[in-house]
């Protein structure tokens, strides 16, 4: 008996197939939930982690050691992406997204808040005017993030700053080729202080004046709604929320030690 027909470019069911549907249907919807069973089903010593590539790169990398010295028997596989995960259909079991935290099928632990500030090599004042004030920004190249360039204007904007199409711009694909950009002194770039600190404590990068721009997103772990976490799973969420915990303590005891 005929279940499909081809129209041009279209297939579509029959009378016959339509009738069929209705009394397979709930067969073919436990065969689909068996298939995205089977593909997410974990090896519970994995965790595969999609995570922000500047997340990655400038946080989570470095720290690497603290977690696997706690940890031996977990291994982490990481793929550095800014897609949004469809759990359902991904062999990723978590994901480190960026963003404002509204995403209504995973359950969301909040990481950090982004907070961007200037910073730039010290070499780059040498011999210039000292940047006393934002409007002495627009004297210097200012480097963009592709994905986040109306930062710079919001900034500016909230300092005072009218005239923000007076500047000299610079605009990279990533926060790490704009943080490179910068400690190699060709401008001014923007960056989450956390996402810096490394450069800034060894005085690769200074921050050349103390203002700072909410940017109402953060970094979020994410998992899939009603999933069951693995032992791996747990150990990794448990590890990076007490990470930054412990950081959040340090920031805020550095900041009332320093009055």
């Amino acid at each position: 008996m005929t279940l499909f027909e081809r129209i041009k470019r279209r297939v579509e069911l029959t009378s016959a197939g339509e009738r069929y549907l209705v009394s397979v249907q709930s067969a073919l919807d436990e065969i689909d939930e068996a298939t995205r069973k089977l593909m997410t089903t974990p090896n519970t010593g994995v965790v595969n982690l999609s995570v922000a590539p500047a997340f990655l790169t400038r946080w989570l990398v470095p720290r690497i050691n603290h977690f696997q010295s706690r940890n031996p028997d977990v291994e982490l596989r990481l793929t550095a992406s800014m897609k949004q995960i469809d759990f359902r259909y991904s062999d990723m079991d978590m994901a480190v997204f960026y963003g404002d935290g509204n995403w209504p099928d995973m359950h969301c632990h909040l990481l950090r808040n982004v907070h961007s500030v200037p910073v730039c090599s010290p070499k780059l004042l040498e011999g210039k005017s000292a940047v006393q004030s934002a409007e002495d920004l627009l004297k210097h190249t200012l480097i963009h993030v592709s994905k986040r360039d109306k930062e710079w204007q919001s900034l500016l904007r909230q300092n005072g700053v009218k005239r923000t199409d007076q500047a000299h711009n610079m605009t990279f694909s990533s926060t790490s080729l704009a943080l490179g950009a910068a400690m190699e002194g060709l401008g001014i770039a923007l960056a989450d202080r956390g996402l810096a600190e490394r450069e800034l404590e060894y005085g690769q990068l200074i921050c050349p004046l103390d203002i700072s721009l909410d940017t109402h997103k953060s970094f979020y772990l994410v998992y899939q709604k009603g999933r069951a976490l693995t032992e791996s799973m747990q150990a990794f969420r448990e590890w990076i929320l007490e990470e930054m915990q412990t950081e959040q303590r340090n920031l805020n005891g550095g900041e009332s030690s320093t009055g």
